[in-house]
């Protein structure tokens, strides 16, 4: 070893101390490397700091490093980065502010006491002026990353908190994010900073891939973001400062794309804000925030029950229950039907209660609860006791009803190939009074099918409704096929591009899974109407459209067409245009039209 180290050119080089086998003389070489790397100005010194960065990516919980000030020494080379752009700009000094950041948050990302360990090395200043894009967005995304993990822990909070900018920059940054890195980055190949490339591709790619990554990196600088502020929405002292207005309306939208879907984002730190009361207050003020809390209630995705808890929170809270009913009882009401969704048991019951509870904590007075809304929920309630009858009916009675259904069912089958859509409507109706409330396979169907009909008579609120109802009966719970394309195209009908968006994906995903003869039929091809319809939302929800459209790099007004594609060869497929239903509710159902109704109109 001794011979090793003697041969290398550079005395002290990480690459020799890690090869020592001695366990002491590597300690010590190590400490010895850490204090002396940020005063030194050969060049080359971005290497080591990669190679720690790939032991930091790889092995975040090992304590070697930790105990031996690798903490002071990137924060120390944060510093000089910062102050001394001569040497910043010398060599591949450039990277090192990053890795460093990058390195502090990757050994705080589990453990604790490491978190600890880097606080009291003094990282936490250093990373805020990161934080404050003293040198581009690259660093920032990597300190706030950094910080979000400090943040996390009880023990190294209030070490956070005390840095008073940190959550006023964060706001900042998550409602600017996306807008500076495609003002900086993504609009302009031609001027992007070599660097940034490099770390965005790791060489790996041309400008394709640097756009693809710069959108996923812009996507976790929001989200990172959001995160860090969660953290601080925990402490009650802190919501006056994130429950503005101008932040709140903003957050159902701050969702993270398709590129990072994992992240609860907007609606994860909604969640936070409303389950304290000094939270709800705020919120139940922004009109606008309500009705997204009602959209992502009844969507499909991982983060639906964020939404449901919010609007249950609201509903119970006495001082915010008035502001917010009108909208958030017909959105709960739809998913009452609902089992259960995740970890969430019985949850159908949970808002069931809740609404009772309204309507007898406010059934008289200035902030009563309307006729309408009590009589939804005497329906539901109704249905529950039907429930419990039909437990005790015989077989043969429920082979009647049943079969009573399936008749007025098939006579809006007919109608509806007529072109009598509202008699088709009524009829579903009809049928959903008479089906015994056990049988959900044809309650499923009935709604869909009910739905369709809204949706061809262009009322796209009761398409939502009724979708909603099927998806929540539906086994498993959110995957009936075409209940989640009529949502879609509901939801595109009110210009909702990321609850379309979302919906037809999943409908693209169980038609590729489906054993119904109508959708697999296709031999798992993505429907070519389907397929425009997620192009079509995918440039409406870009991540990046906002910041392109303010800042003229793309022009989204020629966006839309028939996304439905009537004429093409899969019209079995699609539905007909909204344009196609008179205003007595007819349409005309053409020799064309009949593969389609097979497929629409489920036996």
């Amino acid at each position: 070893m001794d011979k090793m180290i003697a041969d290398c050119p550079y005395p002290g080089c990480f690459f020799c101390v890690m090869k020592e086998g001695n366990p002491n003389k590597r300690k010590s070489s190590i400490m010895k490397f850490f204090r002396a790397l940020p005063s030194q100005d050969d060049d080359g010194q971005v290497l080591p700091i990669s190679g720690l960065w790939n032991a930091a990516m790889a092995h975040p919980n090992d304590p070697e490093f930790i105990e031996l000030g690798i903490f002071e020494c990137m924060a120390a080379l944060i510093w000089k980065g910062l102050k001394n752009r001569r040497w910043l700009s010398h060599d591949q000094n450039i990277y090192i502010p990053y890795y460093a950041a990058h390195i502090i948050g990757s050994y705080t990302m589990n453990m604790e006491d490491f978190a600890e360990t880097a606080v009291n090395a003094g990282v936490i200043p250093s990373l805020v002026e990161l934080l404050r894009g003293r040198l581009t967005w690259v660093e920032q995304r990597v300190a706030v990353r950094a910080l979000g993990h400090l943040a996390t822990y009880a023990s190294t909070f209030p070490a956070v908190a005390s840095h008073g900018e940190i959550l006023e920059l964060c706001i900042q940054l998550a409602m600017s994010s996306l807008e500076i890195v495609y003002s900086h980055f993504y609009q302009y190949a031609d001027r992007r900073l070599s660097y940034h490339c490099d770390l965005l591709t790791r060489g790996m790619g041309g400008k394709e891939m640097e756009s693809r990554k710069a959108e996923e990196w812009a996507s976790q600088l929001q989200c990172w973001s959001l995160q860090l502020i969660n953290c601080f929405a925990f402490k009650p002292e802190f919501l006056s400062t994130i429950c503005k207005p101008e932040f709140l309306v903003k957050l159902p939208g701050l969702w993270g794309g398709l590129v990072n879907e994992n992240s609860p984002a907007g609606i994860g730190l909604l969640r936070t804000i409303c389950h304290h009361k000094l939270g709800r207050g705020p919120v139940s003020s922004c009109p606008g925030v309500i009705e997204a809390l009602c959209n992502i209630a009844r969507s499909s995705d991982d983060w639906q029950y964020m939404a449901i808890d919010c609007l249950l929170w609201l509903l119970q809270d006495p001082n915010t229950f008035h502001k917010v009913i009108e909208k958030a009882a017909p959105a709960v009401l739809d998913l009452a039907e609902i089992s259960s969704l995740g970890d969430h048991k019985k949850l159908g019951d949970s808002i069931l209660n809740v609404l009772q509870e309204c309507i007898q904590s406010h059934g008289t007075g200035r902030h009563s609860v309307s006729n309408r809304i009590k009589e939804n929920v005497e329906e539901i309630l109704h249905s529950r006791e039907r429930f419990k009858w039909e437990k005790s009916l015989p077989k043969e009675d429920l082979h009647i009803k049943q079969a009573a259904a399936l008749v007025v069912k098939l006579e809006g089958n007919s109608l509806f190939s007529s072109g009598n859509i509202s008699g088709a409507a009524s009829k579903y109706s009809e049928a959903l009074a008479l089906c015994p409330v056990r049988s959900k396979k044809e309650r499923v169907v009935l709604y869909s099918n009910r739905a369709q009909c809204y949706l061809l008579l262009q009322q796209p609120l009761s398409a939502i409704s009724d979708a909603t109802r099927a998806l929540c009966l539906h086994n498993p719970v959110n995957r009936h096929a075409k209940s989640l394309w009529r949502r879609a195209q509901s939801y595109d009908m009110l210009g909702l591009a990321k609850e379309s968006l979302l919906d037809a994906i999943l409908f693209i995903n169980e038609c590729s899974q489906s054993t119904d003869p109508d959708l697999s039929s296709r031999q798992n091809k993505v429907p070519d109407y389907a397929e425009r319809l997620v192009k079509k939302q995918m440039r409406a929800a870009w991540l990046f459209r906002e910041a392109a459209v303010k800042h003229g790099g793309v022009d989204f007004e020629a966006d839309g067409g028939d996304v439905y594609g009537q004429g093409t060869d899969d019209s079995e497929w699609e539905t007909a245009s909204e344009s196609d239903a008179g205003n007595d509710g007819r349409r005309e159902i053409s020799n064309n039209d009949g593969e389609m109704i097979n497929m629409l109109q489920e036996k």
